[in-house]
């Protein structure tokens, strides 16, 4: 285990390796499993906001999912998370002409319609925050989905740690970041 701040790291953070693999894994992660993306409490205000800049980003399935559930649901274990079209597919996502899941509010913050990027839980993907009193887990979400992620990462030598570093930096900071790189690699 790495211990930063007040967070705890899986080792598997150091020792596994992935890169996204779009190509082969058509973004899956964006339909399968039985929710939504995970959202921080603060999420939830913002996508209430930006929900009319992101809106002509989504799918007609996605917008009727949102305008019925909201922009944000509570799931079945009590956690906010985004809503699902027919508990399946984020409604959040849409298609590329490849048949790619992509994701609308990141579509939307490329078109610099709007400064959020995405749900920080996507965006930390394979890492995910389990969050206690004290201090915060983070864990490899092992995921036969991302297999494709898994060998590519190996192929490039890319650690998941290194893969995520834009959204540790995003959730902890530069100095935290800097600090983890330091127990990881001896600096």
């Amino acid at each position: 285990m790495i211990l930063v701040g007040n967070a705890v790291l899986s080792d598997d953070l150091k020792e596994h390796f992935f890169v996204c693999n779009l190509e082969k894994c058509k973004g899956a992660c964006c339909v399968e499993g039985d929710a939504g993306a995970p959202l921080e409490d603060d999420e939830t205000k913002v996508l209430e906001e930006l929900y009319p800049k992101i809106k002509k980003y989504l799918t007609p399935q996605g917008i009727k999912a949102i305008e019925e559930q909201g922009t944000w649901v509570i799931d079945q274990e009590g956690e906010k998370g985004t809503p699902t079209i027919n508990n399946r597919e984020c409604a959040y996502a849409l298609r590329d002409e490849n048949g790619t899941l992509k994701c609308g509010i990141e579509e939307a913050h490329i078109q610099g319609e709007i400064d959020y990027k995405k749900p920080l839980s996507c965006h930390l993907y394979p890492v995910r925050v389990t969050k206690y009193d004290e201090y915060d887990a983070l864990n490899y979400d092992r995921w036969d989905i991302c297999s494709p992620a898994c060998g590519l990462g190996k192929e490039l030598n890319v650690p998941i740690y290194k893969f995520v570093k834009d959204a540790l930096i995003r959730k902890y900071g530069v100095a935290w970041y800097e600090e983890l790189v330091a127990d990881i690699e001896g600096k």
